[in-house]
């Protein structure tokens, strides 16, 4: 049995119909019991001990909450790492990102940071899978592109290629993980189809039927933007240090071994914008 947590989301979700696909028997953790198997919130440390126990693994990730302090996502990662060690469970794997290895300077990354260490002090195996830019990202700018025609692109160059990964993908790693566990620790990153958002734009584009105005927004603008987006100022200042550490070239792809991805971003744009 594996506990899946996040299955309202792209790679929870991903990860426990890939596991299901292989005939895997899953438990899905979520605080709605309309939409998962087992009502547990992550902040919940007795319920989400209990979601975990007698399962042979158990998949985790880390969300952005309000407030957006520092405190409260330690908190947060604090009580994930104690259900883990309150229910056995003998391996865990979490989705981390690029980056997860700098204790600080990449923002919310940081998080991460703090959840793998506090998993492995656990007492359990730990998978960490460090993920790079999801395709799904373009989900945050498809209102400026349907609605102005406008692609923005918070990065010094639209010209960069940079690896994207599609988050069934990811999930389709998570699934792999738990299925045939290291039985050590370890930590994934995930290789994947490389673009520059430029391309993305011109694909995004062609099945939107019209073209998009890549409009490279410069750092000081950085946190304008997204407070004028509606973003609260601390998630929007959290989003500008990690647009600034993936400027910078902080968020690099360093783990034990490499898994490969492959669906290209065409495939994920197009299930994106179909009717």
């Amino acid at each position: 049995m594996y506990a899946i947590t996040g299955v309202t989301g792209h790679v929870g979700g991903a990860a426990a119909r890939a596991l299901r696909a292989a005939g895997r028997p899953v438990r899905t953790v979520a605080r709605d019991a309309a939409k998962g198997d087992v009502v547990a919130d992550l902040t919940d440390t007795a319920a989400l001990s209990k979601a975990f126990a007698g399962c042979d693994g158990a998949f985790v990730l880390l969300p952005t909450v309000p407030p957006f302090t520092d405190a409260a996502h330690r908190e947060l990662a604090d009580s994930i790492a104690a259900a883990v060690r309150d229910s056995g469970v003998p391996h865990v794997v979490m989705l981390s990102s690029y980056g997860a290895d700098l204790p600080d300077g990449t923002g919310p990354i940081r998080w991460l940071h703090h959840l793998e260490n506090g998993l492995r002090a656990t007492g359990a195996a730990v998978t960490a899978i460090r993920s790079p830019h999801f395709q799904e990202k373009v989900e945050t700018v498809l209102d400026a592109a349907t609605g102005a025609g406008v692609f923005p692109v918070f990065a010094d160059s639209a010209d960069e290629p940079i690896p994207m990964v599609a988050t069934r993908d990811i999930g389709a790693a998570v699934a792999d993980a738990l299925s045939s566990p290291a039985g050590t620790s370890e930590i994934i990153h995930l290789e994947a189809p490389e673009y520059t958002e430029r391309q993305v734009a011109e694909v995004l584009g062609e099945l939107l039927g019209t073209p998009l105005r890549v409009v490279t927004v410069p750092r000081a603008g950085w946190l304008a933007a997204f407070t004028d987006a509606g973003l609260p100022p601390l998630l929007a200042a959290e989003l500008v240090a990690l647009h600034e550490a993936d400027a910078d070239g902080l968020l690099l792809p360093r783990g034990d071994r490499a898994y490969s991805c492959g669906t290209g971003i065409e495939e994920t744009l197009r299930q994106m914008v179909r009717p």
